[in-house]
């Protein structure tokens, strides 16, 4: 089936998601919308997908104009959708996710579950997916949870299959199988479009490339074209994607975590017995899919969670059972993996956010008195330091774009004195040019002798900025590998198996 999109224009008051977007798709072809996060992907999918209405333009099917008032339609057009975030229901079984909405049934009109479980077993047989219709969705690794929605899409004969950033929870491996799904279902004729905003899997996977940047068609590209092309493409100018890095100044043990485990509200064991060793000058990077106990571990260190026990030191000086604000004061700078919620005060101007934890004492605060003028200068010198695209110091934080709200929390945790510093998810939600900046960052600091810990689910990030790489799954270190490590094996250890596995 040929899907084709003529001049799709979406508005959401002032602000326009969609600019007049032209694509056209093939059968038997995968094309893949490339742009970072904000530049409308998703917004041009749920238009196609009925979850929103354009306010201009149409969508075709095979030359013919269709009208969608919701998914219900698009599914019965033939159209479905792989989303991010998965839409099962964890306590059902495949089977029964999969013939929700379109319920088989018997006579009498009593459900048909047999057929459902036929129904996947079929699709799942025609396709290699492996997948048994009685399997509880929440006891199946994310891949293959993957496959189930696909298996959902394909149930009700789908000839349009949309992606939206399906590689964002899986391991190396697991994209790689995908990978090779995708294919397959192209070579039986299915039309996919692939949304990303990662250049790597683009040139891998894609038969076709539309780039789209601010809501409107940039230009196309083929796969051949290289990833500084396609990343001018996706910025509007020339990106530098490498990172110089000298080799590490390894210094003392500085940051020391033993026998870490923490405990959350519903008495489960979410970190278990982590321990690791960031020395000066070296960058540590934690390696895993997310939801594997990243982010209670750096709430562990930075005082967040209540039920930690272990112990963790830098420079030689508990700081389990201080509070957030003394972790701070012993000089801990954190970057947190979601800035909006935990790195900023959106309704705060530029400056008040460069302030925050800083605002008792001097040089912001004297006899209890802010002092303005030094505030501003502050401000100004960062704002031009870490090139803050603003407006000046007033601008609210608010207003600023992702990758400018990024570089506000960097500039106000790199311009304390720093022992250490955490950064989890540095450039989630930000543009080429932005990550490129944060990178250089962070190994400045790194050669300034101060330890870095860097989390990141992106196994790109990890690569290029670690010294050494630890990798978690299930709430403990599988194992702690040189930042050279190829991508095969830290795949194979997000997946749960250990260094000596991997190498046997």
């Amino acid at each position: 089936m040929k899907l084709e999109l003529r001049g799709i224009t979406k508005r959401f008051g002032a602000l326009t998601a969609n600019d007049h977007i032209d694509l056209t798709v093939e059968p038997g072809e995968i094309h893949c919308l490339l742009g970072e996060n904000g530049a409308g992907k998703s917004t041009l999918m749920n238009v196609l997908y009925g979850l929103y209405q354009a306010d201009e333009g149409e969508i075709l099917l095979d030359d013919d104009v269709q009208h969608f008032s919701g998914p219900g339609d698009a599914m019965n057009a033939g159209i479905g959708m792989v989303h991010q975030h998965f839409m099962l229901i964890p306590v059902f079984t495949v089977a029964e996710n999969v013939m929700l909405g379109h319920e088989p049934t018997r006579l009498g009109g009593r459900l048909d579950l047999a057929a459902a479980r036929a129904k996947v077993r079929e699709i799942s047989e025609r396709f290699g997916f492996d997948v048994d219709p009685d399997a509880v969705v929440e006891e199946l690794p994310v891949g293959v949870q993957q496959r189930v929605e696909i298996i959902k899409a394909l149930s009700r004969d789908a000839k349009v299959l949309v992606f939206d950033e399906p590689t964002a929870v899986l391991t190396p491996q697991e994209t790689d199988e995908l990978m090779a799904i995708m294919r397959q279902l192209r070579d039986t004729g299915v039309a996919i479009v692939f949304i990303t905003h990662k250049l790597r899997e683009v040139r891998e996977v894609a038969d076709r490339i539309t780039v789209i940047r601010l809501g409107k068609v940039v230009g196309e590209a083929q796969p051949t074209a290289s990833n500084a092309e396609l990343a001018s493409m996706m910025v509007g100018r020339a990106v530098d994607l490498s990172i110089h890095k000298d080799p590490p100044k390894i210094g003392a043990e500085a940051f020391v975590v033993h026998d870490l485990t923490v405990i959350d509200a519903a008495d489960q064991v979410v970190v278990s017995h982590v321990g690791f060793t960031v020395h000066a000058g070296e960058v540590l990077a934690i390696a895993g899919v997310q939801g594997n106990g990243q982010t209670e571990l750096v709430e562990a260190i930075l005082g967040v969670q209540n039920r930690v026990e272990g112990s963790i030191r830098l420079d030689g000086r508990e700081l389990l059972g201080r509070s957030v604000g003394g972790v701070l004061d012993a000089g801990v700078g954190f970057v947190p993996e979601d800035r909006t919620d935990d790195g900023l005060v959106a309704e705060f101007t530029i400056a008040e956010n460069l302030m925050l934890d800083r605002s008792t004492g001097a040089p912001f605060v004297r006899g209890g008195t802010l002092q303005l003028t030094e505030l501003e200068r502050f401000a100004e010198e960062k704002i031009a330091e870490f090139d803050i695209r603003a407006q000046g110091v007033t601008t609210h934080v608010g207003r600023l774009s992702g990758g400018n709200q990024q570089k506000v929390v960097l500039a106000r945790e790199l311009s304390r004195e720093l022992r250490l510093l955490v950064v989890s998810q540095p450039t989630r939600g930000l543009d080429v040019g932005s990550i490129e900046f944060v990178h250089t960052r962070i190994v400045q600091t790194r050669d300034s002798g101060i330890p870095v810990v860097v989390v990141s689910t992106e196994l790109d990030e990890v690569v290029t900025l670690a010294d050494r790489i630890a990798v978690m799954y299930r709430g403990s270190i599988v194992g702690i590998v040189p930042g050279d490590t190829s991508r095969e094996v830290l795949g194979l250890m997000m997946a749960g198996e250990k260094p000596a596995e991997v190498a046997a």
